[in-house]
């Protein structure tokens, strides 16, 4: 009898293994992620098997699409027609703004202005005015929103929003709502007409799948037509006057300008998705006046559909310098295809540089970035790595003209697994702009020198901290 037991189990841990596998090979579409999952299931079975379906299946795209119809219409297509668009555009970037397009279908908006804000020193209080001053509607969505310093004073500015009269939203991410105890919820719960969302609760059983999914954008929207975007979240590290404990640089932009709507929808359907239920915001369906020159668009990314678009999108960049190619970024672990890319494009001869932090304050990071570091030297990129404090700020500019910035690090969290955003903008004037705060950044960051043989024993620790890229 004893025996039977034994034999029935192992058959069922054999055919569970069998289905398990079947499955990664119909969803799987990354080979390397494939092969992975299949070695852990078929090595160490019930482990392997317990942990593809908690955390290997994607979940969320069907959840996703139970919730609404993510037809070809959810991003309303805004600005002129595609051939007046080109006429504004730098006949160097045609190829890049047709690859766009195929990419994400979504139109530029004309007519913005975009101005890059420097830490919470400089944003927090444009932020926090705005949202006192706010008469209509008050959107925030942000991966982190802790319950300190700075969390009181958006609290309090929210307060007041909603004493004003004004709808009030916010969304925060169930895994970054914990970076924080107590966590922001016990600040905002108590204020009358602020409606609150948390996208994947974490610490539920039930979203244990999604843990390994976050919400990683950053968008705030005032009355319809103030926004703040990028990739800084809400947090006093980011209050660096002050002298916090964990201090934090960042870059994030205040847009105005019809590409507002685009922003709005984004947060309409993260809304839908997080709390079921809808709503239409007033930058959605407002008449948003000209407030600058600068053709910009949104990209949203994420699980939930086509998944890759930025990635795609920086792929396409990097193909198309033509002068130069600057990268700021907390994160740099990107897989092989960009890592080759960035390499065609320093051979030939366009000038490539990559800022980093000195330090990361993530465990591993710094060993796993320079496993890459080697590589990437040798054919002529130059890696700077800046002094602290710690720098979070996420900028890809192309031939001083083409801008890319939002909430995605250059890895694959960022790439595959997190919903994130960006924005796309064509103007030489906002790229002088950034690359002046990228020069900055420089003067104050050492080269990582080109080493042909490290030390064996670093080499084997970086290699083995490469390994995890996919969990940072």
């Amino acid at each position: 009898m004893y025996f039977l037991s034994i034999t029935l189990a192992g058959a069922l841990l054999v055919l569970m293994q069998i289905c398990v596998t079947v499955h990664i090979i119909l969803h799987k579409d990354n080979v390397s992620s494939a092969i992975a999952w299949t070695g852990l299931v078929w090595l160490a079975p019930l482990i392997g098997c317990v942990a593809y379906v908690m955390l290997g299946i994607n979940r969320v795209r069907r959840k996703a699409a139970r919730l609404y119809n993510r037809g070809a219409n959810i991003f309303i297509l805004t600005g002129k027609t595609a051939k007046e668009i080109e006429k504004e555009i730098p006949p160097s970037f045609l190829q890049l703004l047709r690859l766009g397009y195929k990419v994400h279908p979504q139109h530029l908006a004309l007519g913005n202005s975009l101005t890059p804000l420097q830490n919470g020193d400089e944003a927090y209080p444009k932020m926090c005015a705005a949202i006192s001053n706010a008469k209509k509607e008050v959107l925030i969505e942000s991966y982190i929103f802790n319950n300190d310093k700075a969390g009181q004073q958006f609290a309090g500015a929210l307060q007041q929003a909603a004493q004003n009269g004004a709808q009030v939203r916010v969304l925060v991410d169930g895994v970054g709502l914990n970076y924080s105890d107590p966590n922001i919820l016990k600040a905002l719960k108590p204020i009358p007409g602020v409606e609150l969302g948390i996208f994947l609760k974490s610490k539920s059983p039930v979203n244990l799948p999604f843990v390994n999914l976050r919400n990683h954008r950053k968008i705030m929207i005032i009355d319809g037509k103030t926004a703040f975007f990028g990739g800084m979240n809400l947090a006093e590290g980011n209050l660096i006057n002050s002298r916090p404990k964990a201090p934090i640089q960042d870059v994030t932009f205040e847009v105005r300008g019809p590409v507002l709507e685009q922003m709005a929808k984004l947060f309409e359907e993260d809304w839908r998705f997080a709390t079921r239920q809808t709503f239409t915001s007033v930058a959605s369906h407002a008449t948003h006046e000209q407030a600058g020159s600068i053709p910009a668009r949104i990209i949203p990314d994420g699980p939930d559909g086509d998944y890759g678009k930025i990635e795609r999108l920086v792929l396409g960049a990097l193909s198309c310098a033509q002068k130069k190619i600057s990268i700021v970024t907390p994160y740099f672990l990107p897989e092989s295809e960009i890592l080759s890319a960035l390499e065609t494009a320093a051979r030939r001869g366009i000038p490539v540089e990559i800022i980093l932090p000195q330090k990361s304050n993530i465990f591993g990071m710094d060993h796993a970035m320079r496993a890459n570091f080697k590589r990437l030297i040798s054919q002529g990129i130059k890696i700077y790595r800046t002094a602290a404090p710690f720098d979070h700020s996420k900028l890809f500019l192309i031939d001083d003209v083409w801008l890319l910035a939002g909430s995605a690090n250059w890895d694959v969290r960022s790439f595959k697994l997190n919903f994130e955003s960006a924005i796309e903008c064509f103007d030489t004037k906002l790229a002088k702009e950034v690359m002046r705060i990228i020069e900055h950044k420089k003067k104050n960051a050492t080269l990582a020198p080109y080493e042909p043989q490290p030390p064996l024993l670093r080499t084997l620790l970086d290699n083995t901290m490469r390994l995890l890229t996919p969990y940072y």
